[in-house]
């Protein structure tokens, strides 16, 4: 074998190896310190192009669980107000019952009437006023929405002065579904609202201010449940608030909605777990006569013929509420089985993810061990492959 110094092969050889062992260590160290075997796509191509579909079916599953969380709180704040509908129903039955009898006076019965007429006006209060989240749930419409293909508000400008006013967004959220709004000008820029929903006229005021170059202005009528905003061009003509509210004379807002709701309790689309929401008021409520229409007045039962009518009503009204109760409270257990369901399925999931992207730690805490020994047994060789040449200077003395 040739003695050579200007090519040291032994301490290449060594450095390449202690090279591939100090890559190897640092590895080692990175799963260590991340818990993790995969850390980018070169530990493991498909490892983490197939733990990360699970990753996001995890993750879907678990934000399923949160919307059929949310899902049955909602079913349980109608569930709750209906609780009382079904008292006053209970209530009015009862009052019926005694105005069957003969034995009252007119007044009596037109005292039974006033009661009647009361708890009748607080079914249709519960009915607007329950809410979740801003959806109205039992009024037979979850949200209520602006059409405005039908109304002609949408359109409509205000021209005075050479300026012009038209109209900017419409919000109609807490207004009644399907509805018609019908506005008027009172003069003196006065604008009135009214609506006619379940046999009753219902109207509201708003005084119209007078508007500058780019000024906005809200109009709100807020027991109606409407608002819209006006917005005035850049031209520097004012434009009065008698000439608005005389612009938009006879103008309407159109009400649409939807009484469906959908509960996304999976990661993937159809998931879904479906109701209907049905209309509560008194309106709704009874057979062909309904309550709104037999409780009109404190004369409901002035006789005994019609307490005999509205008896049949009432009794139709508690079943109806009772067929709705007992849907709510079957979609309920369906969303909280599905809760359960979801609880196995991201458990497995996260069980089969963790199999593929984290780190075994006992066994790369042994490997670890390897690499500091391999390290150390290399960074010794190489010292001893560096100091071999100098055997040469032994020959030239």
């Amino acid at each position: 074998m040739a003695v050579i110094i200007n090519t040291n092969v032994a301490a290449l050889n060594a450095q390449r190896n202690l090279g591939a062992t100090s890559h190897k260590m640092s590895k080692t160290l990175e799963k260590l310190s991340s818990g993790l075997r995969i850390n980018r796509a070169a530990d493991d191509a498909a490892g983490l192009a197939i733990s990360e579909k699970m990753r996001a079916q995890v993750r879907g599953m678990q934000q399923g669980q949160r919307n059929a969380l949310d899902g049955v709180s909602m079913l349980q704040t109608a569930e709750g107000a209906l609780d009382e509908v079904h008292s006053i129903l209970q209530r009015v039955r009862e009052l019926t019952v005694q105005a069957g009898n003969s034995t009252l006076s007119s007044s009596d019965r037109t005292a039974i009437g006033e009661e009647m007429v009361a708890l009748r006006s607080e079914i249709d209060n519960i009915a607007q006023r329950t809410r979740f989240n801003g959806l109205n749930l039992l009024n037979g419409s979850l949200s209520v929405t602006h059409d405005d293909a039908t109304a002609t508000l949408d359109g409509d400008t205000v021209v005075e002065n050479g300026a012009t006013v038209s109209i900017g967004t419409i919000d109609v959220g807490n207004a009644d579904p399907s509805a018609t709004y019908t506005l008027n000008d009172e003069t003196g820029g006065v604008l009135s609202l009214s609506v006619t929903s379940g046999g009753f006229t219902r109207s509201e005021t708003f005084t119209v201010q007078n508007m500058g170059a780019n000024a906005s202005q809200d109009i709100i009528f807020e027991e109606l449940g409407v608002t819209f905003t006006l917005e005035h061009d850049a031209n520097a003509g004012n434009v009065t608030g008698t000439a608005i509210a005389a612009g938009l004379d006879g103008d309407t807002v159109v009400t649409t909605s939807s009484s469906s709701a959908s509960f996304r309790v999976g990661s993937e689309v159809g998931d879904d777990i479906t109701l209907s929401f049905s209309d509560m008021r008194s309106s709704a409520l009874g057979n062909a006569g309904k309550l709104s229409t037999l409780i009109a007045d404190n004369t409901a039962v002035a006789t005994t013929g019609e307490a005999d009518t509205l008896l049949a009503s009432v009794d139709t009204a508690i079943e109806q509420v009772s067929t709705f109760r007992a849907v709510l409270g079957a979609r309920q257990n369906q969303l909280e089985t599905a809760i359960n369901s979801l609880g196995v399925s991201v458990e497995n999931l996260s069980a089969s993810e963790s199999r593929i992207r984290d780190a075994d730690i006992a066994a790369v805490s042994s490997e670890m061990v390897t690499r500091q020994i391999m390290q150390q047994a290399g960074v010794s060789v190489l010292a001893q492959a560096n100091s071999a040449p100098q055997s040469v200077l032994s020959l030239l003395g």
